[in-house]
């Protein structure tokens, strides 16, 4: 019997290549290293978000806290959108989109750098200090445009869908630097945020809605989706390192300390297992219009994420005596987030599939009413650790419910969705 001989060593150049577009239908794609490295930056950016909201709601500054977070999250997680759905239909891997998303990356970096002093400005009711904030963005938005281009130039058949992203982002863009060199009011500021938001979130729209779109890759866009939620949940694992260290340095080793750790670490468990739940990759598979509120909805399952971290984060506060809330506000600063994202989930099902079912409504009341325990158990003044081991029953509600009967309702709700085609994808 002959034997087979070794295969040669496969090394490749990464030599300038045309940027025709991705197979939209290419089998086996995944998200690449190049992506993957692009991802680590924003775990400094979500860390980042976590902590100055963690301590704003720890000094119960509650409305500063939010409209920073607000602004905070949505920056950071339209930053990630823009790259990611570009590197999903134009991903050449040539040394130039290498190069052009290192400055990307370096954008992000500014960014989370400004996240800080804008928080601050946001709790002092000064104007709003968002300066190294936009410096990011204009780095990573000269970048975007050049990659926009770039696919226009090189991409006839879909110039016009890439040119229109280039054109909104630049408007945007402009407004953003606007607001750089001349101060106006955190009301004002809000409002321009809000039109310029408009504008970002058209260009989307615009382009694949009515010039053909581009050739981003269903799978592989749910799996980088996928990927920033675990990136998200680091928060948890963070929150609940901070939570333990407190027990530790206030009390030493105890049963506290046990508690805390299950605690953070099965809620960041149980809110990972029940986004994996979603059908986000066949559904958008067959119906490609969907990926917009599914895109934009992600944003909001992403803030809630980080607000759980930093609510853990809060929680530890509170256990160093540290935090100027009650124990109730404390243990809603997770409770909230958590009931924010289960519900997200249950509406981006229901907006997949298109159906409405008895027991997931019935699963997320027993899931408000776990939160509900929660809060219940700090107002008559149960130790913390024991309200955190309460709320961490909150996802498993959603869990058991899936590995019990769900999982063939998603079953017959695809087969229902996507006829005979579920099989061949």
């Amino acid at each position: 019997m002959s034997e087979i001989p070794p295969s040669k060593p496969h090394s490749v150049a990464h030599h300038v290549s045309r940027m025709t577009g991705r197979d939209p239908h290419e089998g086996h794609r995944v998200a690449t290293p190049l992506e993957l490295l692009f991802d680590l930056t924003f775990v400094i950016a979500f860390s980042l978000a976590a902590a100055q909201l963690a301590h704003l709601l720890a000094e119960g500054h509650f409305k500063a806290g939010l409209i920073g977070f607000g602004f905070a999250s949505f920056a950071i997680c339209w930053a990630w959108v823009n790259f990611s759905w570009f590197a999903s239909a134009y991903d050449t891997d040539d040394w130039v989109f290498r190069c052009v998303t290192m400055v990307q990356m370096v954008g992000v970096l500014i960014l989370a750098i400004g996240l800080p002093p804008m928080f601050e400005s946001v709790d002092k009711g000064e104007d709003l200090n968002n300066g190294i904030m936009v410096l990011g963005y204009v780095v990573m938005r000269v970048a975007m445009v050049f990659q926009w281009l770039r696919a226009a130039r090189q991409d006839p058949l879909r110039s016009k869908a890439c040119t229109t992203y280039a054109i909104a982002i630049s408007i945007a863009q402009i407004g953003w630097i606007v607001l750089i060199f001349i101060d106006f009011s955190l009301l004002v500021t809000l409002a321009f945020v809000v039109v310029l938001t408009l504008v970002e979130m058209a260009g989307p729209v615009i382009a694949e809605s009515l010039q053909g779109g581009t050739p981003w890759h269903a799978h592989h866009i749910a799996e980088r989706y996928g990927l920033l939620a675990i990136i998200a949940l680091g928060e948890g694992v963070v929150g609940t390192v901070a939570s333990v260290t407190a027990v530790v340095e206030g009390r030493g080793w105890n049963l506290d300390v046990v508690l805390v750790c299950i605690a953070g670490t099965g809620l960041t468990f149980g809110m990972w297992w029940i986004y994996f739940t979603l059908p986000s990759a066949e559904i958008l598979h067959r119906f490609r219009k969907r990926a917009f509120v599914w895109g934009y909805g992600q944003m909001a399952i992403f803030a809630a994420i980080v607000a759980t971290g930093a609510g853990l984060h809060v929680a530890a506060y509170y256990i160093e005596h540290k935090a100027h809330i009650s124990s109730v506000a404390a243990v809603l600063t997770v409770a909230v987030p958590v009931a924010v994202y289960v519900g997200s989930i249950y509406a981006m099902y229901v907006y997949l599939v298109r159906a409405m079912e008895r027991r997931h409504i019935w699963q997320f009341c027993a899931t408000v009413l776990v939160l509900a325990a929660s809060v219940g158990a700090a107002m008559v003044g149960i130790d913390m650790a024991v309200c955190l081991i309460i709320l961490m029953f909150a996802p498993v509600i959603t869990v058991i419910g899936y590995e019990r009967a769900g999982h063939r309702h998603k079953a017959r709700s695809l087969e229902r969705v996507l006829g005979g085609e579920q099989s061949a994808h």
